[in-house]
């Protein structure tokens, strides 16, 4: 189901960028996809996601949409995921999830 971007959503929107080499995007790609996958889309209060990567695989971006702050707070305090984003982050030069609002639709 396609995430209506709108400026009245009510929920919390996280974008998060993992930065690597392009020896390792595959192998964060597919970690995250299998977080997503097996976990995070099972969580309550997950609205849905999305995963990109750029041209020179260099790069990833995730975005998601919860509910509320708390359901994605908790997500990340689970036992499991605490795990995965260990493993993610030990191949990533830096990885970054924040918290936004939607400012503007065009």
């Amino acid at each position: 189901m396609p995430i209506a971007i709108t400026p009245d959503f009510d929920g919390q929107t996280v974008i998060s960028t993992f930065e690597m080499t392009p020896g390792t995007c595959s192998d964060v790609l597919e970690m995250l996809t299998d977080a997503y996958d097996s976990v995070i889309q099972h969580q309550p209060g997950f609205l849905g996601g999305a995963i990109h990567v750029n041209d020179a695989q260099t790069r990833i971006s995730t975005y998601s949409r919860w509910e509320k702050r708390g359901d994605f707070q908790a997500m990340l305090r689970t036992p499991e995921m605490r795990e995965r984003n260990r493993a993610i982050s030990a191949l990533c030069s830096r990885f970054e999830p924040v918290m936004y609002e939607v400012a503007a639709v065009f």
